[in-house]
């Protein structure tokens, strides 16, 4: 019962991580209206960056670890967002006018860049930053078992919580909420509103990667380092994330995010590791195929 218990609390992080990052792709799938691998290899490039000036801080200037970092964030802010913009504007904008199969080409064309600038940048090593916050904290215990997660693990979900529930109050409340969503539901009488609907693009799509860059620099200052490859498999596990919670919805995507990472976590504490993504992947697929199109629609529309 307790190694169950201390498996469900080991999802609840990972939980947190993919309801945002789904909530960041549905803001962006909303007025692309494509699959789109680019916010996962965003949010890899991110963790790279602010693993490869963190490590330039520490290492070669020898400064406090808490303005290593501030500095490594912000270079990760910086960067992504330049990146983003670049991407959005001159990349996806044009391509979502054409056949939808040239954004996917394009995304995974934008991903490659990422991935061999990053990889090129910190010289092919695998960068990995001091131990931040291990320490456990035990939340309960059954029958002398300790049920624990690191502070790191109780910060991450914390702080994307918050983001979420924040994210969550602007997207329904704010001006630019309202123009977002009359976008989504159509993006010509939008502009016959007023509504701008390329600037609104634009921010959304950058919104959706400052989302996944937060999400970036949590994960990657918990495990301490960011993968090259990352950004294909959180890149396909981000189009497939909405899946479960439709695309329409941010907050219905952030839910099936949400079980996902409980999914994956339970099938890694008590299923064969090597058949994992297969089997996720799978059910991820079965349940793309067997929502019909003209149920999204209906939810574009609703």
């Amino acid at each position: 019962m307790a190694y169950i218990l201390q498996q469900a609390v080991n999802s609840v992080p990972v939980a947190a991580l993919y309801a945002l990052l789904a909530f960041a792709y549905s803001l962006a799938f909303a007025v692309t209206r494509r699959a789109d691998i680019t916010i996962g290899a965003l949010f890899a490039f991110s963790g790279q960056i602010f693993a490869l000036f963190f490590y330039i801080a520490w290492q070669r200037y020898w400064l406090i670890l808490e303005l290593c970092i501030v500095i490594g964030a912000a270079a990760a802010f910086l960067y992504t967002t330049l990146a983003a913009t670049v991407v959005g504007r001159y990349v996806l904008q044009p391509l979502t006018r054409s056949e939808p199969h040239a954004v996917i080409v394009g995304g995974f064309a934008v991903m490659i860049v990422l991935m061999e600038t990053a990889r090129l940048a910190s010289q092919t090593r695998s960068i990995w930053l001091p131990p931040l916050l291990k320490t456990p904290v035990t939340l309960l215990s059954i029958d002398g078992y300790a049920v624990t997660l690191t502070q790191m693990q109780l910060v991450n979900v914390a702080v994307m919580l918050c983001a979420l529930a924040l994210l969550a109050v602007l997207l329904a409340r704010a001006a630019w909420g309202r123009r977002w969503k009359a976008v989504r539901d159509d993006p010509l009488a939008a502009e016959l509103l007023g509504v701008d609907s390329r600037s609104v693009f634009i921010q959304a799509y950058v919104g959706a990667a400052l989302i996944a860059t937060f999400a970036g620099l949590l994960m990657t200052a918990y495990y301490g380092t960011m993968d090259f490859g990352a950004g294909l498999m959180f890149g396909l596990k981000v189009i497939m994330l909405g899946a479960l919670g439709g695309y329409a919805s941010p907050l219905k995507s952030a839910a099936g995010g949400a079980i996902l990472g409980l999914s994956e976590t339970m099938w890694t504490a008590f299923g064969p590791l090597a058949l994992r993504d297969i089997v996720i992947f799978s059910a991820l697929v079965y349940i793309l195929v067997m929502t019909r199109p003209e149920q999204q629609n209906a939810e574009l529309n609703s």
